[in-house]
């Protein structure tokens, strides 16, 4: 009912609008009164007249903030030492992770040089490398959990390295 009653106090509603108000208005007593509160209201709303703020207000703010001691940049108080200690900690705990995983296998060196490497099962080939059984190495939620937020932590220090780099080069 009030917002009906606002709409045709401000004269935006419709015409047909209008005139079922005012058929409501001319025959109950409860919009009648409710409509006579709200134009009391309208009516000093627009009597009033608004305070404009002073003409220092943009200034007595700014001033205001200035006085607050603002936190200084994060390059001031973050140690690159600890970032840096993070980052050799995951990348060590990655590379020991690897190699915890390829010594779960046994490899023997075979052929003219020594730099190839074959597994010792003589079925399984190089062409066949993918037959490898790597469920024994990783065969716990565990494992997975820590290889994903190594991966994870490896991109964000990356990450962080090229933008130190681009914005150096900048």
């Amino acid at each position: 009912m009030e917002d009906r009653l606002w709409e045709y106090i401000d004269g935006i509603s419709g015409p047909e609008e209008r005139s079922i108000i005012d058929e409501l208005l001319a025959t109950s007593r409860e919009w009648q009164e409710k409509y006579k509160e709200l134009l009391n209201v309208h009516q000093l709303l627009h009597a009033s007249e608004l305070d404009a703020p002073s003409m220092r207000f943009t200034v007595n703010v700014m001033e205001e903030i200035a006085r607050h001691q603002v936190a200084p940049a994060t390059r001031t108080y973050i140690n690159k030492n600890i970032i840096r200690g993070i980052g050799a900690f995951f990348l060590t705990l990655i590379l020991g992770f690897m190699a915890y995983v390829f010594s779960q296998f046994t490899w023997t060196g075979t052929g003219a040089d020594s730099s190839t490497f074959v597994p010792k099962n003589p079925s399984l080939g190089l062409d066949k490398l993918n037959n490898i059984d790597v469920s024994k190495a990783f065969n716990t939620t565990y494992i997975s959990l820590f290889m994903l937020i190594s991966v994870v932590m490896g991109f964000v220090l990356l990450d962080m390295y090229l933008q130190r780099k681009k914005r150096q080069s900048a």
